[in-house]
């Protein structure tokens, strides 16, 4: 909402905060548990004494090896238990009605160069919109592990849950569930593929389930096509355009005194606010140059004609690229030889953005390792629920739609439950609105995992309107 009495630095003030928030909301890259982790995790513990029970846990878990326990109270009588596993931090929530069953978590992304962590408390309603809560409420312990580094990171998530699961097997765990959304849908799939015997059932929201190739193939395709189509325009992207490279740092120069944070916020702006520009011209008339390029833009990265679907994925993709090919040990896609078809294009305009389209060639070890960490072969041998919206601003239904037949193909289609669910939106600076990231709501997101943790229990896979 604009107020009619701000400056004009105050208005830019007021937007860049409204952004910051737009950000971890509609189109950040974190997932449901890790948009507050870098804050939550400064929170100081409150006083607390564990009972006799509890106490005993403690005494377990620093025999199996956990160190920096801190302990503070949970809902209920419960246990929240911070520490860490071979210098991994993690976070553990007990109820004091423990079923001996526990939830583990995949976090989303957070931007190269923020600190990994874990959140304080994850029985807090902020937290993947009370939906923890819920399942803590049920009588299982939820645990979430931090990630060795922030950008892509399924392979660390993966091994550090796979700590965490030792731990509470230790503790007395008798059956585990892998539940993540966004990246954190990666870990998922890489949990109950990578380790077969180790959970129960498994839930992704809004996951990377195809494999991080066919997204970050889309990122860079957006990104060079945004590029190509405002070159020379008020709505060009700041900094470098080679697609193999970020084309912003996310980490402050030496000299500079900006915190992390603040310095990546403002590098989300400059991405941005280019981006929002273009809608804002575009709305003045929906046939002109702007309204094309939005359209266009859209049809060859596989997302909306929308800024926050059209924002997210370029944003990743300029600040992302980098942290991409340093984990993966180069780039692991390919455009050598694709031949690109914007819409309302003549065959001679066609013909000219796919020879200005920058080239690249992939690297064989980035693709094995993108292969690994994690494209799924379909074959896990565990209930698994997935659910994703018709439409994401980051993460695309086709990621959805191309795990179904990636475990179609495996002839594993008796393990999986698939729901789609209508997107949602919410307001941009001024007067733009865009589609959510892991829009859902607490009771979409509880009953995804009632309805998996019902199947493991009944062996009844849940009917087609189990996740509303």
């Amino acid at each position: 909402m604009a107020c009619s009495f701000a400056t004009a630095s105050e208005r830019s003030a007021m937007k860049r905060s409204t952004l910051s928030l737009v950000l971890a909301a509609a189109i950040g890259l974190s997932g449901p548990v890790a948009a507050r982790q870098a804050s939550d995790s400064a929170v100081p513990a409150a006083a607390f004494t564990p009972d006799r029970a509890q106490e005993t846990l403690l005494d377990k878990a620093r025999r199996a090896g956990a160190t920096d326990l801190t302990t503070r109270p949970a809902p209920g009588g419960g246990m929240i238990v911070n520490g860490k596993l071979d210098g991994h931090i993690f976070v553990l929530a007990i109820p004091a009605n423990w079923n001996r069953e526990a939830v583990l978590i995949g976090q989303g992304y957070a931007a190269p160069g923020s600190t990994p962590a874990v959140p304080a408390d994850p029985t807090a309603p902020s937290e993947s919109g009370g939906a923890l809560r819920h399942i803590y409420d049920e009588g299982l312990a939820v645990g979430v592990a931090a990630f060795d580094k922030s950008g892509v990171a399924t392979e660390s998530g993966a091994k550090n849950a796979m700590r965490l699961h030792a731990l509470t097997t230790r503790l007395g765990a008798k059956r585990h569930y892998a539940v993540g959304g966004s990246m954190g849908g990666s870990v998922v799939l890489a949990l109950i593929e990578l380790y077969p015997k180790a959970f129960a059932g498994a839930v992704s929201m809004c996951g990377v389930t195809e494999g991080w190739r066919p997204l970050i193939q889309q990122l860079a395709d957006m990104r060079g096509a945004y590029d190509l189509l405002t070159e020379g325009t008020p709505y060009a992207l700041p900094g470098a355009h080679d697609l193999t490279r970020s084309g912003l740092p996310t980490e402050p120069s030496a000299g500079d005194s900006t915190p992390g944070d603040a310095f990546r916020d403002q590098q989300r702006m400059r991405v941005l606010m280019p981006i929002f520009a273009l809608f804002q011209a575009a709305k003045a008339n929906l046939d002109g140059r702007e309204a094309r390029i939005i359209r266009q833009v859209a049809a060859v990265g596989g997302f909306a004609p929308d800024p926050a679907a059209i924002g997210a994925p370029v944003y990743a993709a300029v600040l992302g690229m980098d942290d991409i090919v340093a984990t993966m040990g180069g780039l692991p896609i390919d455009n050598s030889e694709r031949v690109y078809a914007p819409p309302e294009m003549s065959a001679e305009e066609s013909a000219d953005f796919n020879r200005r389209m920058p080239r690249y060639h992939a690297n064989p070890r980035a693709v094995a390792f993108a292969r690994q960490w994690h494209e799924p072969t379909g074959k896990f041998r565990v209930p698994l629920v997935t659910v994703h919206q018709t439409t994401d601003s980051l993460v695309p239904f086709s990621q959805s739609e191309g795990l179904g037949r990636i475990v179609a193909a495996a002839g594993n289609g008796a393990r999986i439950a698939q729901y789609a669910v209508p997107p949602t939106k919410m307001p941009l600076p001024d007067g733009l609105e865009g589609y959510t990231h892991c829009g859902f709501s607490p009771k979409q997101n509880a009953n995804a995992f009632d309805a998996m943790r019902t199947w493991v229990r009944t062996g009844r896979r849940p009917g087609p309107d189990a996740v509303k």
